[in-house]
C-alpha cells in the first residue's frame, strides 16, 4: 500500500494489515514460536490480542509484542502512514514535518517514532554476501557531513583537514549501497572498510585519493581510478558517480530536511538513504511493506537514542 491507500483505513484495518505482513502465514507466538494460537474476543480484550495455545506456553501476545511498535502509545496507523512516508520521501523528512502531518501531539514522539523506523531499516550483518559478488564494480568515495562554523575563525577549510564527520560510502553498480561514519580517511581505515564490505571478485572504482593506492592488488578486477583535478570523471564508462549521486541525495537530505545531524546519530540516517537507495528500483507501496517485515526482533528505546545529549546534538 501507499500513503493515499495507508491514510484511508480505520485503525482496525491498519492492525490487520499489519498481522498481514508480520505473519503471512498466521500469528506466531513471539514468546515460543507456536503457531497454535486463538485471538481474544470481547468487550474487556483490547483489540488483537492473542492467546497461546503452545505446550507450556500460553501466553498473551499481539503483533507489535517483539517489535519497534512494543509499547507504542501511537495508532499503528499513524506508524504505518510514517513508514510510508519516509520510504517515500527521497530526500528524507524532518520529525517536526512528520509531527506536522501525522498530528502527533509531541516532537519528542515523533523524533523517537523515526528514529526506531531508521533502526529497522539497519541492515542485518552481511552474512558472506558482499558487494560487487561474481566480478561486480564497487564505487568508493568519502565526503565530510556537518555545517559550517558558527562564527568566523578564520580560514574556512573544506574537504580532507576539515572538523566535519568523514563517510565513506561504497556503492555496486546497479545494486546496494554501504555507508559508514569514519574515524578518519588514512589508507588504512578506507582499505579496512572496502576489505569488509567488498567481494574478493569485484573490481574497485575511486578517485585518485593516495588512501587507496595498492588496494587493487587484493580484488581480482583490481583497481581503477579518475582523476577529478585533471576534469575526468570517467574512464571507459567508470568511475565513482554512482557514489557521488549517493551523497549527493544524501547531503540535500541534511541542508533541506534535517539542517543539522549530529555524530552521534549520523548512522542512522545512513542507514535510511542506503535503505531508500538499494529498494530504488521498488514502488513507494512496495518499499514501505519490506520496510514493515523488517520490524520483527528489534528495539529501541528512547533512552537509547537520547542518552545525556544536549538538544541540540539530537
Amino acid at each position: 500500500m501507499n500513503l493515499s491507500e495507508i491514510s484511508r483505513l480505520t485503525e482496525d484495518q491498519a492492525r490487520e494489515y499489519f498481522e498481514r505482513i508480520r505473519w503471512p502465514h498466521g500469528p506466531v507466538c513471539p514468546h515460543c514460536g507456536s503457531v497454535k494460537s486463538i485471538k481474544i474476543e470481547g468487550k474487556s480484550a483490547r483489540p488483537g490480542l492473542y492467546k497461546c495455545h503452545g505446550d507450556d506456553c500460553q501466553m498473551q501476545f499481539t503483533a507489535t509484542v517483539n517489535t519497534i511498535l512494543e509499547d507504542t502509545h501511537l495508532p499503528i496507523r499513524t506508524w504505518l502512514m510514517a513508514f510510508a512516508i519516509l520510504c517515500s520521501a527521497k530526500k528524507g523528512i524532518s520529525a517536526l514535518q512528520l509531527q506536522r502531518q501525522l498530528g502527533i501531539k509531541s516532537y519528542r514522539s515523533a523524533w523517537h517514532l523515526c528514529h526506531r523506523i531508521r533502526h529497522a531499516m539497519g541492515k542485518e550483518p552481511l552474512k558472506g554476501l558482499l558487494l560487487g559478488a561474481g566480478g561486480g564494480d564497487v564505487a568508493v568515495d568519502e565526503t565530510y557531513v556537518g555545517g559550517k562554523p558558527r562564527k568566523f575563525t578564520g580560514r574556512h577549510i573544506q574537504g580532507r583537514g576539515t572538523k566535519k564527520t568523514p563517510v565513506v560510502a561504497l556503492i555496486e553498480r546497479g545494486g546496494g549501497a554501504c555507508a559508514q561514519v569514519a574515524p578518519d580517511v588514512t589508507a588504512a581505515t578506507l582499505k579496512q572498510a572496502i576489505r569488509e564490505n567488498v567481494d574478493k571478485s569485484a573490481r574497485i572504482m575511486t578517485d585518485e585519493l593516495r588512501s587507496y593506492r595498492g588496494i587493487g592488488k587484493e580484488f581480482a578486477g583490481g583497481h581503477v581510478t579518475v582523476d577529478h583535478s585533471r576534469g575526468e570523471y570517467s574512464r571507459d564508462g567508470l568511475g565513482t558517480n554512482e557514489a557521488e549521486s549517493y551523497f549527493a541525495l544524501l547531503k540535500r537530505g541534511i541542508t533541506g530536511s534535517f539542517h543539522h545531524v549530529s555524530k552521534h546519530h549520523l548512522p542512522k540516517y545512513l542507514d535510511e538513504f542506503s535503505y531508500r537507495w538499494d529498494r530504488r528500483k521498488m514502488s513507494d507501496g512496495e518499499r514501505t511493506a519490506d520496510a514493515i517485515k523488517a520490524v520483527e526482533g528489534k528495539r529501541l528505546m528512547l533512552k537509547e537514542p537520547v542518552r545525556k545529549l544536549t538538544f541540540w546534538e539530537m
